[in-house]
């Protein structure tokens, strides 16, 4: 069955063009890597500039887990983490 995720991201003030460098590398990593990834953007609200959502798609629960464990989204902690004004928001979806 088909997981999606929607991810709430705050950023904290001054740091949109450093978070949407970071995650840009991150989303090509994404497409690049993970065969079990069908859809992974980035979006920013319209309301409010230092939110944005992530939204993604995977074949099933073992393409979630196997994202979670990969080098590159590993490696993106540290470059986003410094961009974050607050703990990610994570919503999971049962798809049908």
């Amino acid at each position: 069955m088909a997981v999606g995720v929607v991810a709430t991201l705050t950023v904290a003030e001054g740091k949109n063009a450093d978070f949407e460098a970071a995650f840009s590398e991150l989303m090509a990593a994404v497409r690049e890597n993970e065969p079990g990834n069908e859809f992974y953007s980035v979006f920013q609200c319209k309301d409010n500039s230092k939110q944005y959502k992530v939204l993604e798609r995977y074949v099933d629960q073992a393409a979630l887990d196997a994202h979670g464990k990969s080098d590159h989204f590993r490696a993106s902690g540290p470059k986003l983490a410094p961009c974050m004004a607050a703990a990610p928001v994570i919503e999971y979806l049962d798809g049908i």
